[in-house]
């Protein structure tokens, strides 16, 4: 495969991951499947919008970088013909990067949030009753949370699915900035015979 086109498979593989890293940020909000009755008992690193933002938006811009790459002719990208092939596979390392550091920023955070615990009300108020992830061992200290209802599997599910897929993207961006730089110096093995040239551009 060319890089042109292992770019945009890359791409392709990144949209579905950011829209369902979005979900489950977004679902975090309600915690335990259920509208917070105060913002306050929301757990804090949801507030950091690692799913939405890092994970989410920040992943997107990549993503459509990495497939438009396929579709530039050999003499130009993006309408320029000035700008060839070679450009464009450079400028997609600097997009993989943005897309590396979104994918960093959730991973840390959704590993901070399953090891610090949700958020819950123990009774005697609203805290986090966990420490060092010793929950994660011991199911029996999930009952310490009285409320909401299934807060800690829920918060653990989600979080553990946002620090999977993070860590997938980050892996994804990774292999575009090794296939970005093979793109910048050997050109792409399609474009060949182009603004008089015989050889890649």
């Amino acid at each position: 495969m060319c890089t042109g086109g292992c770019a945009k498979c890359l791409g392709t593989t990144l949209i579905p991951l950011a829209v369902l890293c979005t979900l489950a940020n977004i679902l975090l909000f309600f915690p335990g499947g259920k509208v917070a009755d105060n913002n306050q008992h929301i757990t804090d690193e949801v507030w950091y919008f690692g799913g939405i933002l890092g994970s989410g938006v920040l992943m997107i811009f990549p993503a459509l970088v990495f497939l438009g790459l396929k579709n530039n002719d050999c003499c130009g990208c993006c309408g320029n013909e000035s700008c060839g092939k070679r450009f464009a596979m450079f400028s997609s390392i600097i997009f993989a990067a943005v897309g590396l550091l979104g994918a960093g920023y959730c991973f840390i955070l959704s590993a901070v949030a399953i090891n610090k615990g949700p958020k819950c009300n123990t009774g005697t108020g609203w805290t986090y009753p966990f420490q060092d992830g010793n929950y994660l061992s011991n199911h029996t200290l999930w009952n310490v949370c009285q409320s909401p209802e299934n807060i800690v599997p829920w918060n653990l599910s989600l979080f553990s699915l946002l620090l999977i897929m993070s860590g997938i993207q980050a892996v994804l961006c990774g292999i575009q900035v090794v296939n970005g730089l093979f793109g910048t110096i050997c050109g792409d093995c399609k474009c060949c015979g182009c603004c008089g040239g015989d050889g890649t551009v």
